[in-house]
């Protein structure tokens, strides 16, 4: 297992206060057009599985809330899953963990061509997002996805401290790394979606099936018709010879006066 190497540990006042509604986020530009795409595919193919429950929390570059020694902190993760927050009739522009719900028990980083904070440790305000999710929000995974060479880190909390998972190892051709807390493995997948040839993050199923996109569930059901169509007209073709074959045989019969 590794670690970063860190700085002693800090003991910070935390405590979790929801935003109020005039509060002004801070603005952090979505670094490349592929991340929202990474988003957004993540998202799609558990929407249509029919695993997003309402009381959970899905969300791209979406603000995770904390006050530190007496001084807010908003941290915009690429990805983030929330399984059980309080019913809200406002639109959601952050949230607090403690204040409206439970914690976030996934957080995704996608590493673009400049290099942010995603490793950072620094232990001082505004704090780095590793030293944030791991120390402050103490968020259970976090994972580091790294779109141009499809290398995938994912770091479970264990005593307090982020240590690198390896994969499954009943899945290692695959790399695929399962995450208890959404029942499902995550790995990486090379392909086209979106007019983009690369590497994309997906989910596998317990049983190690792909969730799929919904243009592959269209392609799928396309191929089941033309597979039923295929069958269809087989069946009539064999039918069509039976019947050719038994009037041969009675007219073969009647040739030779039995009447069949």
């Amino acid at each position: 297992m590794q670690t970063l190497q860190r700085n002693p540990a800090v003991a910070h006042r935390i405590t979790w206060q929801k935003l109020p509604s005039d509060f002004i986020l801070p603005d952090e530009p979505v670094e490349s057009t592929l991340q929202p795409l990474l988003a957004a595919a993540l998202r799609e193919s558990l929407e249509l599985a029919g695993l997003i429950l309402e009381s959970m929390i899905i969300a791209s570059n979406f603000g995770i809330c904390a006050n530190v020694d007496g001084k807010t902190v908003v941290k915009a993760p690429d990805w983030v899953y929330i399984p059980c927050a309080n019913p809200s009739a406002e639109v959601r522009r952050s949230y607090t963990p403690h204040a409206e719900g439970g914690n976030a028990e996934i957080v995704m980083e996608f590493i673009s061509a400049t290099e942010g904070t995603e490793y950072s440790i620094n232990p001082n305000y505004p704090y780095g997002k590793w030293y944030f999710y791991e120390q402050i929000l103490k968020i259970p995974v976090y994972a580091i996805f790294h779109p141009p060479t499809g290398i995938l880190e994912v770091y479970r909390l264990q005593d307090g401290k982020y240590q690198i998972q390896e994969p499954d190892p009943n899945h290692l051709p695959n790399q695929l790394f399962w995450l208890e807390s959404i029942g499902l493995f995550l790995g990486v997948w090379e392909g086209q979606k979106a007019e983009n040839q690369g590497y994309w993050l997906r989910w596998w199923d317990q049983s190690g099936n792909l969730l799929l996109w919904g243009h592959e569930l269209i392609e799928q059901q396309r191929q089941l018709v033309e597979e039923q169509r295929q069958l269809t007209e087989e069946q009539r073709q064999l039918k069509e010879q039976a019947e050719q074959r038994a009037n041969y045989l009675a007219e073969k019969l009647r040739s030779l006066g039995v009447e069949p």
